[in-house]
């Protein structure tokens, strides 16, 4: 029997990971034939990183890159990567327990009377490998997980309210007036209760029984859920039931206490504010998974809103928690600000609110998982070298132009061609795309020009042409040079494929995929509906550690912060340090500490088509921007070595005795907006128009990408993981589940 030959473009998370699944079986090499085509010299997509062989062979990224605990399907697959490529215990990185650190401490800015306050987080650890954990969590456990949260938060605010000796004491109630309150408190739970007593007999006994320990504080009767939710767990089938009525009623009395008992406190108390806040927000969606019929509907039904408008429809206060802390942090994480606007947060209630629940109710280990070198070489070195051990074939330096339909004879509509530049000529034919960096296979951040035809090579250093830029000027450098045009490669169907994984992002489909739009209402649809936006990036090597930039927020632990929800532009930063003694310092020349920033990057003159200078005017901005944070910005976290207006130049690391402002021309930073680097969105009601792996007109056509229906729907690696472990599946019928991957579908599912 022939062998299928399947064409994979791009090399990102997603169609990595299919290829991966794809050759699991031993004998993958007896179905299939694979290729994969890459533009310019490395893979990784929005999440490459590179070595700078220049500056320490430094780690530069795209952005801040870290992985959650909640990453179930994430960790499996770069679990069994590792496994199966067996590594010697020699080399750096051999096992997945070395690339991978837990992490658990998140740090929020709070803009209180216009000053940054900073709100440190020390999330518990949680024993077990995220590779064994679980995103198919039905509406009872979610429940249940939230009401544990909110009593957590319920004591705390009580200890602390009580050390302050300001809260009113409940617990006993000692004048006449306060028993008759109280009276005709309990009378309404017995009358509520009896309303209900038909469908919900179990939970009448236990509320009855609850009313004698009620009178002692109004947490006790929560407590007493805890025996209903264990119970309510294992039993999906309660759709039809008015369960939730009696849960919503027991909420909106819960956060009437709440506000009566704490309002007071929350303008000059930051510890009872913050409490609050997280069992405001506990407490409204909770409510909202309840009043809008969630365990019916499921997710997706909640997707017709923001976030925040969401929020607020289910009483969260508009004052202390829509716009906190924590949602806020959450908007930056997904850079959810629509066309780069920070005055315009968009982000799906459903996605957001399921994505909330699963990162802080779903992990193991750390909340967050810290990589132990750049995301090339955690993560896409192991990746590449199993799948070149399994035969999988690589064809570096080519660029995708279009993809070409046709009808079949059978009226089927598939991709009949895809047309390709060859960007460089190689000397061998094969290109070879790793270098060692102290044993550690690792992507550079430039072209190994010694592969590369020696006057082709010239050319692109003479002219710093970039290659793997959707902007870059070398096609008509080329031109002008050697007279003719850069080589075209055209694919056939039949002969050089018969199966194609478009594994490159949706931002790229109106330039690559045209003719297929002009088709496929639906695809057109999802290139309309389906949004992203341009993010930025800078990362600094200081001389100084981060004690000694005035950093006075570290845990008992010594961890370092990973903080967002700051001031824009680049409201995230994070202390990289791990990441020192994976780059190559020589002599006494080595950073003391490493920062990273990022957000969204405003998108206010994108060019409809290649502009050559587009990609450096747009990396000036950002470099402004940086420089901007620096000298205006960074004096609530870096007090030592940043006033309002000034910053200490010389705190940078500089090999080239720079002095001032110049400093920082050594740093790194860059512009991602190139179609296939911006990330993926997930603005109001777009979730509905993202496709299916195998959904579009097209019969031998996958689809693949953070951008497509998985049961995330958001950008970020366990989205692309799902949605290549759903690629593999569709062709091969394995693996056979993804955990989580009817998120947004009713319980029932």
């Amino acid at each position: 029997m022939a062998k299928e030959k399947i064409v994979i473009l791009g090399g990102g998370v997603s169609a990595m990971t299919a290829a991966v699944y794809l050759t699991d079986d031993a004998n993958w090499q007896d179905k299939y034939d694979i290729t994969v085509y890459q533009q310019g010299w490395r893979i990784g997509g929005k999440g490459a990183s590179g070595r700078n062989p220049y500056l320490g062979q430094r780690i530069e990224e795209h952005g801040l890159h870290v992985w959650f605990g909640a990453y179930v399907n994430s960790f499996k697959t770069i679990q069994s990567v590792y496994e199966k490529l067996a590594r010697p215990d020699s080399m750096p990185l051999a096992t997945w327990q070395e690339a991978f650190k837990p992490h658990s401490y998140v740090v929020l800015q709070e803009l209180i009377d216009n000053e940054w306050q900073t709100w440190p987080v020390d999330f518990p650890l949680i024993p077990g490998n995220p590779a064994d954990g679980t995103l198919d969590l039905h509406f009872w456990e979610i429940a249940r997980l939230l009401y544990f949260w909110i009593k957590k938060f319920v004591g705390e605010l009580e200890h602390k309210a009580n050390s302050l000796n300001k809260v009113r004491d409940i617990k006993t109630p000692e004048n006449d007036e306060e028993q008759n309150l109280f009276a005709h408190f309990i009378d309404e739970v017995k009358e509520k209760v009896d309303d209900i007593k038909d469908e919900w007999q179990e939970f009448k006994d236990d509320a009855e029984d609850s009313l004698e320990t009620f009178s002692k504080h109004i947490q006790v009767t929560l407590s007493e859920l805890s025996y209903f939710f264990d119970k309510r767990a294992s039993d999906k089938n309660l759709s039809n039931t008015k369960h939730p009525s009696a849960i919503q009623w027991i909420i909106r009395r819960f956060k009437r206490w709440l506000n009566e008992e704490f309002e007071d406190l929350l303008e000059d108390n930051a510890d009872i504010r913050r409490l609050y806040i997280c069992a405001d927000l506990a407490l409204a969606m909770m409510e909202g998974l309840i009043e809008d019929k969630v365990f019916e509907r499921g997710f997706g039904a909640i997707n017709n809103l923001d976030f925040r408008a969401w929020l607020e429809k289910h009483g969260a206060n508009t004052q202390f928690s829509v716009d906190s802390a924590p949602v806020r942090g959450f908007y930056d994480l997904v850079f959810a600000y629509q066309d780069g606007d920070f005055a315009k947060p968009n982000v799906e209630a459903g996605v957001a609110a399921l994505a909330m629940l699963r990162l802080s109710l779903c992990y193991h280990g750390g909340v967050m998982w810290k990589m132990q070198a750049g995301m090339g070489d955690t993560i896409f070195s192991p990746i590449y070298e199993l799948l070149i051990k399994r035969g999988v074939k690589f064809e570096y330096f080519h660029q995708v132009t279009q993809l070409v339909p046709t009808q079949s004879n059978d009226g089927e509509n598939c991709v009949d061609e895809i047309k390709l530049i060859k960007q460089v000529a190689l000397k061998t034919g094969q290109y070879h795309p790793l270098v060692d960096v102290k044993g550690l296979p690792c992507w550079p951040s430039f072209p190994l020009y010694e592969q590369i035809d020696d006057e082709q090579a010239a050319l692109i250093k003479q002219h710093n042409i970039n290659l793997e830029s959707f902007y870059s000027d070398w096609p008509n450098v080329y031109q002008q040079h050697f007279g003719e045009a850069l080589p075209e490669v055209t694919l056939k169907q039949g002969v050089d494929f018969d199966k194609v994984i478009y594994g490159i992002s949706v931002a790229s489909l109106p330039h690559l995929c045209e003719k297929l739009l002009a088709k496929d209402q639906g695809l057109s649809l999802t290139s309309q509906k389906v949004k992203a936006v341009a993010t930025q990036a800078f990362q600094l090597w200081l001389d100084k550690s981060l004690d000694e930039t005035g950093w006075a927020y570290t845990p008992a632990s010594g961890e370092q912060p990973i903080l967002s929800g700051f001031s824009e532009p680049f409201d995230t930063w994070a202390s990289m340090d791990q990441l020192i003694n994976k780059e190559d310092w020589q002599g006494d020349v080595e950073p003391k500490n490493v920062a990273y920033f990022c957000s969204a990057f405003t998108q206010e003159s994108f060019p409809p088509s290649t502009q050559s200078d587009f990609q450096a005017v747009c990396n000036a901005r950002v470099k402004a921007n940086s420089v901007f944070k620096l000298t205006q910005q960074m004096y609530p976290l870096w007090p030592d070595i940043a006033k309002q207006g000034e910053f200490e130049w010389q705190a940078l690391m500089d090999t080239t005795n720079a002095v001032g402002e110049a400093r920082f021309d050594s740093q790194y930073w860059r512009a991602n907006v190139d179609p296939s680097e911006r990330y993926v969105m997930s603005v109001v009601d777009s979730s509905q128009y993202r496709l299916a792996t195998d959904g579009t007109q097209f019969t031998n056509l996958l689809i693949t990408g953070d951008w497509i229906k998985t049961g995330v729907n958001a950008g970020c690696v366990e989205a692309a993981t799902m949605a290549g472990m759903a690629t593999s599946r569709a062709i091969c019928g394995y693996p056979n589940h993804i955990s989580g991957e009817f998120g947004f579908e009713p319980d029932e599912q």
